[in-house]
């Protein structure tokens, strides 16, 4: 089964996920757990990548777009993500996502 054919099957849901204030150094810490819970779906991930300031380095948040069957499923994982259990983010935002405008070329490598 391709990629494409794995993001079709469910739906794609977008996390926009803040975190709380000067929350740096519990992001930073807790970084390597939440980047190997995400190689887990790696195959049902649409995109996924820090939120920054205007400078590009800042972290203030994630971005994630992932496929699941449904909204419960979504959920689910969401509370077993680490930065979620570390109580990183102030604020979540849950939806789902259908994509109309299908992506012609990859996003600019990650520096």
């Amino acid at each position: 089964m391709t990629r494409t054919q794995s993001l079709r099957n469910g739906m794609i849901y977008v996390f926009r996920l803040l975190d709380r204030p000067d929350a740096a150094a519990l992001r930073q810490r807790v970084r390597p757990e939440h980047k190997a819970y995400l190689a887990a779906v790696a195959d049902r991930i649409a995109f996924a990548g820090p939120l920054t300031h205007d400078d590009g380095v800042t972290m203030i948040g994630s971005l994630l777009a992932v496929d699941f069957p449904d909204r419960d499923a979504a959920m689910a994982w969401l509370a077993g993500e680490p930065f979620t259990r570390a109580g990183l983010y102030a604020g979540v935002e849950v939806h789902a996502f259908v994509n109309l405008w299908p992506q012609r070329a990859g996003f600019p490598p990650a520096p």
